[in-house]
């Protein structure tokens, strides 16, 4: 019944809390109001009965603070909607195939690369509630985290839990890229796209990345490499004896092999040197890839606070009777 109401002014909802402070303040009033009669012996007033109008006075309060909760939502101007729409929509099922290798700590990036391509890779995902995403990592192996899908909210926990370590490492280019491949190949959306972002060379793995390159063509997938990492050197982390130091290190990104990758599937290849520009990436291919929705849609907003206006009304009409005839005292 109410899934479809919104207030124009909810701050007026607010005002509901004066409603339990009025009843604790008239409960308190009317205990230090008990009538009392001076009189020398009060036992013939013992067995007296109480009539129906002492239980039933407390009815002219209740009105008031129906009517006046009435007159709050009223306020608030609660909205109901009735919408149609009409669209046609070009699905896209992306697979973002990430680095976890040693390397993705170094600090050319704030805090580090991994959680600088992590952060990106979330506000990238939570861009793109129509799509089907999936997440691949690789180190010296590679495994899918999570298979494609449209709850984005496990995708954004698995992000977040990331870390280096957590297989051996290494940087297998080609199994990372294999392992998205298979997880896209048998999908029947319009368009398939792999994001692979690295920044290292290919060391380890048992996939050639050309093979894999030639596998992604083969079944229609666009991949769009990232090759993360500064110009010249960078502090990379170092175990030693007395636990992890940074040293600066060459850069070594096989941007070669990045560019053939890209550019074989029909993708393009990006160097991202710092935060804001791996920022400037992700909104790139964001637009690059963006669904096709032709949409008509018709939205009326209905006012639905004249019921609660008039029933307010009601209320206080009824209150005013019976004070001025059931429940009238003498005083008036």
């Amino acid at each position: 019944m109410f899934e479809n109401i919104t207030f124009a002014n909810p701050i007026f909802l607010w005002g509901l809390l004066i409603i339990p402070a009025a009843i604790a303040w008239y409960v308190i009033r009317h205990k230090k109001q008990e009538a009392s009669v001076r009189y020398s012996d009060t036992t013939g007033f013992d067995e007296l009965p109480k009539s129906w109008r002492v239980y039933a006075r407390h009815l002219l309060f209740a009105l008031q603070m129906a009517a006046l909760a009435l007159l709050l939502v009223a306020m608030a101007r609660p909205q109901s909607s009735s919408t149609s729409q009409k669209s046609n929509i070009e699905g896209i099922d992306i697979i973002l195939a990430q680095d976890i290798s040693g390397s993705m700590l170094a600090r050319d990036f704030k805090p580090d690369r991994l959680e600088a391509s992590k952060k990106v890779a979330a506000d990238f995902v939570e861009g793109r509630p129509g799509d089907r995403m999936g997440l691949v990592v690789f180190a010296g192996e590679s495994f899918t985290q999570v298979p494609l899908t449209t709850d984005h909210g496990v995708m954004l926990n698995m992000l977040k839990e990331l870390k280096s370590g957590m297989i051996d490492d290494g940087t297998a280019i080609g199994d990372g890229l294999a392992t998205a491949i298979n997880r896209l190949k048998d999908s029947e959306a319009v368009s398939k796209v792999i994001i692979l972002l690295t920044d290292g060379m290919n060391n380890s793995g048992s996939v050639d990345p050309y093979t894999a390159a030639e596998m992604a063509k083969i079944f229609g997938i666009r991949v769009y490499t990232i090759g993360v990492g500064s110009y010249g050197t960078a502090p990379f982390p170092v175990q030693t004896i007395f636990g992890t130091q940074y040293q600066q290190m060459k850069v070594e990104i096989d941007e070669r092999l990045l560019q053939a990758i890209a550019s074989s599937s029909g993708g393009k290849y990006f160097r991202a040197t710092s935060n804001q520009k791996l920022d400037e990436i992700y909104a790139e291919i964001d637009k690059l890839e963006r669904s096709k929705i032709e949409v008509m849609e018709f939205k009326r907003l209905h006012e639905e606070f004249y019921p609660l206006v008039a029933w307010a009304i009601v209320l206080l009409l009824l209150e005013f009777i019976l004070r001025r005839t059931v429940f009238r005292t003498i005083s008036e």
